[in-house]
């Protein structure tokens, strides 16, 4: 039987990224405060949001001004009416590839470029954190077996949108993850501990580069310092630090 052809429904209708809901929606509305309502994060968390796009567009987005006698206000730039042009083109060339995807594998080519070797799929279990508390606490459950945590801004948690049951992306650099023989090393206060068996060690001169097969069936590259027990076939673990850990959405 032949499987069901994907959707472009399977990765989300709506754009992914919050930020450039808020740049639209401040062009809607002419009003930085007026976006963050409608998109429903604080007025503290869209100015995060802008400045992180003007950041990666290297030229200024929004013009804004506060107070006077005709009141605050802002404004899209030429710049920034460009960046939406270019994010509609986009979604529609992503739903026009989709379209003609009958393979849900083929979702594999949309996972981001970045220098962070290890891509983790998994949910959010529940966010914890005090009320006044800048950072949050985001409790996850990896595809498969095994959890882990992240510690973030609470500003990031809005533009995420995040809420239990979402499906994220958890990426972590290849050097932020220790690999130790179970029973080696302590976990340590602010990390995760992952279990699972050795698929491939390369030899260096201080650490080796380990790949660990997670006992839920995904892999985790990450180092083991000398001297240790390890060879492929053991059983091992890994910890991460929370503060590492990175979150994305998989929509």
């Amino acid at each position: 039987m032949a499987p069901p052809r994907l959707s472009a429904q399977a990765l989300g209708d709506a754009q992914a990224d919050k930020r450039l809901e808020i740049l639209q929606a401040v062009g809607r509305h002419g009003s930085i405060s007026q976006a963050a309502r409608v998109a429903g994060v604080s007025y503290k968390a869209a100015w995060q949001a802008l400045h992180t796009l003007t950041n990666l567009a290297g030229e200024a987005l929004v013009d804004s001004s506060v107070g006077g006698v005709g009141g605050g206000g802002a404004r899209i730039t030429a710049a920034g009416e460009r960046l939406l042009r270019a994010a509609q083109l986009l979604e529609g060339a992503r739903r026009d590839a989709l379209a003609r995807i009958d393979q849900p594998a083929g979702t594999a080519a949309l996972a981001p470029r970045t220098s962070m070797r290890n891509h983790l799929r998994a949910q959010v279990i529940e966010l914890a954190g005090r009320a006044r508390d800048p950072m949050q606490r985001v409790r996850l459950q990896l595809a498969g077996s095994g959890e882990l945590a992240s510690l973030i801004t609470r500003e990031s948690a809005e533009l995420l949108a995040l809420a239990p049951g979402l499906a994220l992306l958890v990426l972590t650099k290849a050097t932020a993850v220790r690999i130790a023989p179970p029973g080696d090393a302590a976990a340590l206060a602010g990390e995760s501990a992952l279990p699972g068996r050795v698929a491939q060690c390369a030899r260096g001169a201080e650490l080796d580069e380990i790949t660990l097969a997670l006992d839920g069936g995904q892999r985790l590259v990450g180092f083991a310092r000398h001297p240790h027990r390890l060879r492929s076939g053991s059983r091992a673990q890994a910890w991460i630090d929370e503060r590492t850990v990175v979150l994305a959405r998989a929509d």
